[in-house]
């Protein structure tokens, strides 16, 4: 993706969010698969945890990588999966972070090195006028492969993650993962170069909503989407008004078809 695809994407992340500030919606049944972490801002057990309070976006950030991804390369400076502050899809101007991190709707509240050996960063953001957190996890880009199973994980509702705030009371501690209510992946479409063994089936009832932004998403996350039954809001396809057919989809009773 280009730097005009980053721009779109943090474009579309903000419109999201806004739309995210209704009535908070109880989180999924706890997984006894949860993840657990003795890092006070990674995961935590969640074999007791409450339901969540506000609106959950989970974004997962597959840095871009000139040597580890089959992409067109990019210059050196923005396609190092290392690199967080130079990176095209997280440290550069229109990165994740960056965007949210300048955004006046958007307050950063904590941010995490390493809180995982695949993840090199976590930040947390609090929409301030609705209400939504937002957790965005920047993946190693050597990682893409882990980045799409766990995206895949967390939309099937398979694997939860409670993440605390570092102990910051005026935030709750956040269900993320399967229970966030929308879960997002950016990056390159790893799925052009490896094929996963498999791909989980849904676990519970709840439907999460999915956005998948880059290349060609539609053609290869659609059929492991349908199995995961997660609600299909924007992804990309081939054709030259892909975006505009999709936002116009995503008014429609069919913006959940595959």
């Amino acid at each position: 993706m280009s730097n005009g695809s980053s721009l779109f994407i943090t474009a579309v992340l903000s419109a999201l969010a806004a739309c995210s500030a209704g009535t908070p919606v109880p989180s999924a049944n706890s997984s006894p698969d949860a993840n657990k972490s003795a890092n006070p801002s990674s995961l935590q057990q969640t074999e007791s945890r409450p339901p969540n309070t506000a609106r959950i976006i989970h974004v997962l950030v597959a840095l871009c990588d000139n040597e580890h991804q089959g992409i067109v390369p990019v210059p050196a400076r923005l396609g190092n999966g290392e690199d967080l502050q130079g990176n095209l899809y997280w440290g550069a101007a229109y990165g994740v972070r960056s965007f949210f991190a300048k955004s006046g709707d958007w307050k950063l509240i904590v941010q995490t090195q390493n809180p995982t050996s695949v993840v090199l960063e976590r930040c947390i953001f609090h929409n301030k006028m609705g209400g939504a957190y937002m957790i965005a996890d920047a993946y190693r880009g050597a990682e893409i492969k882990k980045a799409i199973v766990d995206f895949f994980d967390y939309a099937s509702g398979n694997k939860i993650d409670t993440i605390d705030a570092e102990g910051n009371s005026k935030h709750p501690t956040i269900n993320a993962g399967g229970a966030a209510d929308l879960v997002v992946f950016v990056g390159h479409n790893g799925l052009m170069d490896f094929v996963l063994p498999s791909h989980p089936a849904q676990k519970d009832g709840k439907r999460r909503g999915a956005i998948i932004l880059c290349c060609a998403s539609k053609s290869y996350f659609s059929a492991p989407l349908r199995k995961a039954g997660a609600n299909p809001i924007l992804w990309t396809a081939l054709e030259k008004n892909s975006f505009d057919q999709s936002l116009r989809g995503s008014r429609r009773k069919g913006n959940d078809r595959y």
